[in-house]
């Protein structure tokens, strides 16, 4: 009885010991799967901060465009009577051009 109960037990660690295998892998495909992801992830984190920082950089330039743009403005606004005159006819012209530009785009997407 003793040889037959090692039979079984013997079929029962196979069995066993199969099963493992086949979770094992299972477990190592889910795992190289997971490498990749973590790859691919990590690859597409390192373009998109390129980018940031390269729009970061273009930003700082359009700010420091603008800001120059804004105290030469402020400076023709503070300087004399004829000045102020320009600036409203240029206020003026710009109002006129964005109410022709919204009125054009209105028509072409009716």
């Amino acid at each position: 009885m003793t040889e037959r109960g090692k039979g079984v037990t013997g079929g029962v660690e196979q069995m066993l010991d199969t099963e493992n295998q086949r979770a094992t892998e299972v477990l190592s495909s889910k795992v190289s799967r997971l490498k990749s992801f973590a790859l691919e992830i990590d690859k597409e984190t390192e373009e998109h901060n390129q980018y940031l920082d390269g729009m970061d950089s273009e930003f700082m330039s359009v700010t420091g465009l603008l800001s120059g743009s804004v105290k030469r403005f402020s400076s023709m606004v503070r300087s004399g009577r004829d000045n102020r005159r320009l600036t409203c006819y240029l206020v003026a012209a710009l109002v006129i051009s964005f109410l022709v530009l919204y009125y054009l785009v209105w028509r072409v997407r009716t």
